[in-house]
This record gives structure tokens, C-alpha cells and sequence, in this order.
């Protein structure tokens, strides 16, 4: 049995560890584009920031550790066409040199690549410039050239999502003024606006400009004697323009899934232009499967969608891979997405649905807002959580939560609470059973997370 996976990030990787559990006897072939295979992206703004102090500190597993799982790796090659009656993968290696692989069972794992907004000038200005996307090892590698060669003093990025809070952060560590341009009301919209505001709050109070509700028109070269080499031209929602310069700029708007080697092999496209697989990843063509940031997602509450997370690449992968090599009928059992982010001294994290989403999908939600002590207030070094919880009214079910706090308030482990309740199909109500820890310099006899139940169950049936 030969298995080849094109991609050698999370899906990829994660595909050839499984396969080869549960069948040593497996050949299994990573091809990858690049020479960085199992490199952590998530990690790239700490390594900016210098708190990675070695890019090589990335990788998950070495190219040797890579090799000793049995895994061929074929890097710095290309996939170029898939012939899927004969099950043959033509490559194109270093030197442009053509080859072809034939394989048994094959796993696409070509991820995403970044969205490129239309903003004028972006598609004539690089890395040379100073203007930068931010997706890959080499996206790292110039934006690191242009810090260490230009030494720029300032920065704009446009967009305020997960990566571009990550990025104004490591930025501001390195001593550059950054401002950050968001499209939307307020940053980071995968939270409730509230919750956003605090994000926010917590940016301009280590020094980043924000400026929510602006559109950026057009990035060119700034004249002789301007504040900074690069002139960005923006607009608010008021209408009103909006002039700004930096030495650097970096565009982070998002990800559009990569499928361009799957629809010329005849695969389907579901949500969001992403390639359409069955929760075992099937793509539906012979002895194709899919995994990972090109494939769509299978929600628990929402269905088919596209949410792109290294957590939902790595199952991916694992069930492709196990599947791939006949020996299981494992399925995907579905995202919440559940995702949590540093901001300076605070996180925020969410995981199910925002009250609109739960409209959106047929629910009829109540969202609440509640605060409660990370632990016991009279222990010295305490700290206040916001949280948002979205129920079913009908049904008393918990569908979403969203929390902002402190980074030493354990926000992540009690996002992760909440999206095991909701993964279980629990109750608001029932979340107060839980048995959960206590110690008073780190919890209370009541979790945070269960008072926020208990507000919710409050609140619900006073209005019902």
C-alpha cells in the first residue's frame, strides 16, 4: 500500500502519522511545496516577536524525525495534475524537473492561501516594498528581511482577525508603531462587539492605533519626504478619507481554500469554494480523500461550513489517514469552532455560536453577559472574566460561549469547558453539575463558567 499526501503541513503530516499506526507495513510519500514541512504557522508572529528565537524551532518534528515515522519526503515539489484512473500524481521537482508518482490511496492537503483584498496596489507592490501577506515560512522570511534590512519604525495592518492581533503584538514588541486598519465595527468579529471593544481597549493601551469601520483603498509608494516609504488611502464608514504611512505594511484579511489541483482532478466544491468530503474524507473520487484548510468543515451545529483551524487539520488528517489504509471507518465528528487568542495581557476565545449565528441556524437564542473572578477575589492576583453565553430558550441547550480575560485567568481552559458541554449536547443548566476544581488561588467553589450558567438560567426564565 502506497499512500501519497500532497501537503506537508498540519492534514498532510497528521495523515501520515495515523496511517502508519495503524499499518507500519504502509509506504507513505509527503509531497510539499516548500522545504519546511510540519512547521507550526500559528507560531510565526512569536517568532517575529523574538520570543521564538530560531524559525527552526517551529517544526513540530525535524525532517529527520519525519523520515524515522516512515515517511518519504519529497520537498520543494509541486503537485501538477492528478490522473485518478490510473492513480498517478505528476510532480514537479527542484530544477523544474517533471516526475511521476504513483500511488494507491491519495490525500490532498494543499490548505489555504491568503485572500487578497482589492485594494489597489497590492497585486504591483512585494516584499521588495515592504508590503507583505502572512501564510507561509517564506511570507515569515521576508517580513523578517524587511525588519532587520529597512529597519522600519512603523506599520499598518489591515485586518484585525486572529493573525493580524498576534502580528500588531509582535510588532509592538519590536519597538514599531503600529496601527491596525479593520473593514468591520470593531476587531477581532469572531466575538460579540462588547467583547471586541475590549480587545480593542487592551491594543491602544500598549500603544497600537486602532481604526475600526476603515476600508483601505489603496497602498502605493509614499513621496520624497513623507513620514514613512508606504502611503495607505482608507475610508471610513462616514465617509470620510483617511491618509496613513509606515515603513511596513502587512495585509491579513483571511484565507481562501486552495483547490485548483482538485477541480482539475474532478472533485466537488461545497461552502465557500472548499472541497466537498464525507466525514470520513472522501472527496468522491476514487481513492481520493481531502483534509485540512482546503476541504469544507463539518459543523455539530451549523452543518456543512468552511472554518479553517489547525485543530479541525490535524483531526482531518488523522481520519483521512487511518481510513486511507483500509484499516478503520473513522469519521470527522465535527468543529465548534472553538479558538483562542492572546492579546498583549488578556485572551479571548469562543467556541459554538454568536446569538446571529444561532438565529441564523434555526435556534432561538438568548445571549447573556455575566463577569465572574478567574478565583476566589480575597486570594491576592484575582481577575474579572467577561463572558458571553448563547442558550436555546426552548430547549435550555448551551450552543455558544465567548470569554475575555486576563492571560493568567485560565480563559482557554474554560473555553474548552464550555465547548465540551456543547459537544456532548449539554444544557446551560446542566453545566453547573459539572465537577469541576477548587483551590482558592486558582478557582472557586463555583467555576466562572458556571456562574455564567447559572446568570443565563437567571435571566432565561425570568423572560420566558
Amino acid at each position: 500500500m502506497h499512500i501519497v499526501a500532497i501537503g506537508g503541513s498540519d492534514a498532510g503530516i497528521s495523515a501520515a502519522l495515523r496511517a502508519r499506526e495503524v499499518d507500519p507495513g504502509a509506504e507513505f510519500t509527503v509531497v510539499a511545496a516548500d522545504a519546511y514541512p510540519n512547521f507550526s504557522i500559528c507560531g510565526i508572529p512569536y517568532y517575529v516577536s523574538g520570543e521564538v528565537t530560531h524559525w527552526r524551532n517551529l517544526a513540530h518534528r525535524s525532517y529527520a524525525d519525519l523520515e524515522a515515522a516512515g515517511m518519504r519526503l519529497r520537498l520543494d515539489t509541486t503537485a501538477r495534475r492528478i490522473d485518478v484512473a490510473a492513480r498517478k500524481l505528476l510532480v514537479t521537482g527542484p530544477g523544474e524537473a517533471e516526475d511521476v508518482i504513483s500511488y494507491d490511496q491519495l490525500i490532498i492537503g494543499t490548505g489555504a492561501i491568503p485572500a487578497r483584498p482589492p485594494i489597489l496596489g497590492l497585486d504591483g507592490l512585494g516584499p521588495a516594498e515592504g508590503v507583505h501577506l502572512l501564510h507561509s515560512m517564506d511570507d515569515t522570511f521576508a517580513i523578517m528581511r524587511t525588519l532587520e534590512e529597512a529597519a522600519p519604525t512603523s506599520a499598518i495592518i489591515v485586518g484585525a482577525g486572529y493573525i493580524g492581533l498576534e502580528m500588531a503584538e509582535a510588532l509592538t514588541a519590536r519597538g514599531l508603531a503600529v496601527t491596525q486598519v479593520e473593514q468591520l465595527p470593531e476587531v477581532l468579529p469572531t466575538v460579540d462587539p462588547d467583547l471586541g471593544a475590549l480587545v480593542r481597549a487592551e491594543l491602544e493601551g500598549h500603544g497600537v492605533t486602532v481604526r475600526p469601520a476603515t476600508t483601505v483603498r489603496e497602498i502605493a509608494r509614499a513621496g520624497t519626504g513623507a513620514p514613512g516609504p508606504l502611503r495607505v488611502t482608507a475610508g471610513t464608514a462616514a465617509g470620510d478619507p483617511v491618509t496613513l504611512h509606515a515603513g511596513l505594511v502587512l495585509v491579513v484579511t483571511g484565507v481562501r481554500p486552495e483547490t485548483a489541483l482538485a477541480v482539475s482532478a474532478g472533485a466537488t466544491l461545497g461552502a465557500r469554494g472548499a472541497i466537498a468530503v464525507d466525514k470520513a474524507m472522501r472527496t468522491g473520487l476514487p481513492g481520493v480523500y481531502a483534509a485540512g484548510d482546503c476541504v469544507i468543515t463539518h459543523h455539530r451545529l451549523l452543518g456543512e461550513t468552511y472554518l479553517p483551524l489547525g485543530t479541525t487539520a490535524h483531526k482531518q488528517g488523522r481520519v483521512a489517514g487511518e481510513n486511507a489504509v483500509g484499516r478503520g471507518q473513522r469519521e470527522f465528528a465535527g468543529s465548534l469552532g472553538t479558538q483562542v487568542v492572546k492579546i498583549f495581557d488578556h485572551a479571548a476565545a469562543r467556541t459554538g455560536l454568536k446569538d446571529n449565528e444561532a438565529r441564523a441556524a434555526g435556534y432561538d437564542p438568548v445571549t447573556i453577559t455575566a463577569e465572574a473572578d478567574d478565583h476566589k477575589a480575597y486570594y491576592p492576583g484575582s481577575h474579572r472574566i467577561h463572558m458571553r453565553l448563547t442558550g436555546d430558550r426552548v430547549t435550555g441547550r448551551l450552543l455558544g460561549v465567548q470569554l475575555f480575560g486576563h492571560k493568567h485567568a485560565e480563559v482557554a481552559k474554560r473555553i474548552d469547558i464550555a465547548a465540551t458541554a456543547i459537544y456532548h449536547g449539554m444544557t446551560v443548566d446542566e453545566v453547573s453539575d459539572l465537577d469541576l476544581s477548587y483551590t482558592p488561588p486558582l478557582g472557586s467553589p463555583w467555576d466562572a463558567i458556571q456562574m455564567g450558567a447559572q446568570a443565563w438560567t437567571r435571566i432565561a426564565r425570568a423572560g420566558s
